[in-house]
């Protein structure tokens, strides 16, 4: 009895130093606020032509005051950490050479070389790695600083990605946060709950599968049902309503990613046959009015939602400034993924350590679909402040937790 009363007391001081968001420090008193998570990436020249590389950094440790109490993740591959490592699935990334360059060494179900953007951006918020869902055990203690829902293949269509097997759609996860939101409430009590939450950024990356697995393969006509804009918009209002779901289940802070230029991924290059690595324009057209319909869509939400602080990071942006200042900032290999065979890496998908190159810092994309650490660390520093290029409207998480915390 005197265990659990010491566990409740210490829950409930976590969520109440965080109560309200205007208790945490600037950015100029905290060593949380400006950690360098990044690997050395070499950016676009400054103003007087030199570039500036910074050394590469050892992993930081969080810092003992967070700028957030908790990060919370939800979406698909492109920010598992683990989730399908628990599911008879094809998409699985709990093998070499994934996370082979990770801090460990050793795979831990994300799909790429090493660190995902999340990883990066929880180090810039002061936290740990979250944990996914799954691979937890379920105790409140081992939430209290985030989780990651987030599952490969999972989509806004409930049946996107189904043919690779088992995963957790989107759906699902948001019904597995109101899961970890009701097991707060019953430890802590409803408003340190809501505290907590609230004072959490929600990050969600979604919307891949529905066109890499439904939409560009015509799964059961939907093309003759759907023209591109009109599935944009399915897909936004549909996210838009999960979102107002999160909302009334205290999630305040929300940043909602755009899709990348996957007409440039090594396997669309394959499949499509570029001759010299040319990016499929009717794919990235067909995105570029995807993350356009989202950014509508989020600077709507923001004015709706009462307390809500959303914004929306255009990785397509963040992406193809990469591709086309690749030089500037390190990488050689812009079309062919580290891992993979076939043209450009991209027919058969990475199965053993093999068929990867040696230095994966080299390469934008890891694998068919995935870019490397290196490149989601550019992405991550664009998301915290836009240190590379701005990707976030109306404001970059860093503002979010920071200058606008409420």
């Amino acid at each position: 009895m005197d265990l659990q009363l010491s566990l409740l007391s210490s829950l409930v001081l976590v969520s109440a130093a965080f109560s309200p968001c205007t208790s945490f420090p600037s950015p100029q008193s905290s060593p949380a606020s400006s950690p360098s998570p990044s690997t050395s990436r070499q950016g676009p020249p400054n103003d007087s032509g030199v570039h500036i590389s910074p050394p590469r950094p050892t992993s930081p440790s969080p810092s003992p005051r967070p700028l957030a109490p908790a990060l919370f993740v939800l979406g698909d591959s492109s920010v598992d950490c683990g989730t399908n490592s628990f599911l008879g699935t094809l998409a699985r990334a709990d093998r070499l050479p994934y996370g082979r360059d990770f801090d460990t060494h050793k795979p831990t179900g994300r799909f790429c070389n090493g660190r995902i953007p999340v990883d990066y951006l929880a180090l810039y918020l002061g936290l740990p790695f979250v944990p996914s869902y799954l691979g937890q055990r379920g105790r409140v203690e081992d939430m209290v600083r985030g989780v990651n829902y987030a599952s490969a293949g999972a989509g806004l269509i409930f049946s996107s990605g189904s043919a690779m097997g088992q995963h957790v759609s989107f759906t699902q996860q948001v019904q597995q946060f109101a899961d970890t939101r009701q097991q707060f409430i019953l430890k802590m009590g409803e408003d340190a709950a809501a505290d907590l939450i609230s004072c959490s950024v929600i990050y969600i990356s979604i919307g891949i599968n529905d066109y890499i697995h439904y939409y560009l393969p015509n799964v059961s006509g939907v093309q003759s049902l759907y023209l591109p804009w009109g599935f944009n918009h399915f897909l936004a209002s549909s996210l838009r309503q999960e979102i107002k779901n999160l909302h009334s289940m205290y999630a305040r802070k929300v940043v909602v990613m755009g899709l990348p230029p996957i007409g440039c991924a090594p396997h669309y290059l394959w499949q499509y046959k570029s001759k010299n690595g040319e990016c499929v324009d009717e794919i990235n057209d067909t995105i570029m009015e995807f993350n356009f319909a989202m950014r509508f869509m989020v600077k709507g939400l923001g004015q709706e939602l009462p307390g809500a602080s959303i914004t929306f990071c255009d990785v397509f942006e963040g992406s193809m400034d990469i591709l086309k200042n690749h030089e500037h900032y390190g990488f050689n290999f812009t079309t062919d993924a580290c891992c993979g065979l076939g043209k450009y890496r991209g027919w058969i998908m990475c199965l053993s350590s093999e068929m990867a190159c040696e230095d994966a810092s080299r390469h934008i994309w890891w694998d068919q679909f995935h870019p490397t650490a290196a490149a989601n660390a550019i992405l991550a520093d664009n998301v915290w402040n836009g240190l590379h290029s701005r990707m976030c409207y109306p404001m970059n998480m860093e503002e979010m937790v920071v200058h606008r915390a409420k």
